[in-house]
């Protein structure tokens, strides 16, 4: 099994910044696709970013693109996600997945392994 835990989430103004990180366990995820995916209040999950085992097939998100970085690094077993530019529609629990393959994927239902998820909160 792959153990996801994310962190780096909390409270930011419109148009600050914010990293979340997703610490890995268990299993090595090099030959792992990673991906963080979103949940607001009386919405369903969606997609935000995902990337592969080699960190060279970028996937975004229309709404993020531009304005969040997906990065991983296979040595610490760490992905990444850099948010600039927050907005409001921002707001929401952020999660990381994992799945065994080469390449990315952007629907939830492929992966099989997630975090807990992390808070993110954009205000005025």
């Amino acid at each position: 099994q792959v153990q996801l835990v994310e962190s780096g989430g909390g409270s930011v103004q419109v148009g600050g910044s914010r990293r979340l990180s997703c610490a890995a366990s268990g299993r090595t995820i090099s030959g792992y696709s990673m991906a963080w995916f979103r949940q607001a209040p009386g919405k369903e999950r969606e997609f935000v970013a995902a990337i592969s085992w080699n960190g060279y097939i970028p996937a975004y998100a229309d709404s993020v693109k531009g304005r969040f970085t997906i990065s991983r690094d296979n040595a610490s077993r760490t992905m990444y996600l850099q948010m600039n530019g927050l907005r409001p529609e921002d707001t929401a629990v952020y999660y990381c997945a994992a799945a065994s393959g080469l390449f990315v994927a952007t629907t939830s239902r492929q992966y099989n392994y997630w975090g807990q998820g992390t808070q993110v909160t954009v205000s005025s």
